[in-house]
């Protein structure tokens, strides 16, 4: 499994969400919404500390991980990240590897 943050997405978190090198951005599970596989459960994205990683990817000097503890919300699935340009907000794609 793996992280894929496009340019378009790096370019917001440095503009909505202020992040600079050495920010440490978590995706994980969060109840209510839906999601491809788990109707009730959407993805949440929040600035955090690694606790245990299981993925990782550095983009611009910025760490992007998701935790041991929510893999299971991905479904073996690659996460890749884009903006919607229409409603400046971020979009989520499962890949699968």
């Amino acid at each position: 499994m793996k992280i894929v943050i496009s340019n378009a997405a790096l370019n917001w978190f440095k503009e909505e969400m202020d992040a600079e090198p050495s920010s440490s951005i978590k995706f994980f599970a969060r109840y209510g919404g839906s999601n491809p596989f788990h109707e009730g459960y959407s993805i949440g994205v929040t600035f955090d500390d690694p606790i245990e990683e299981a993925v990782t990817n550095d983009v611009d000097g910025i760490h992007f991980f998701i935790e041991n503890d929510d893999l299971w919300f991905f479904n073996d699935h690659d996460l890749h990240v884009d903006v919607n340009t229409e409603l400046e907000e971020l979009t989520y794609d499962y890949v699968k590897p």
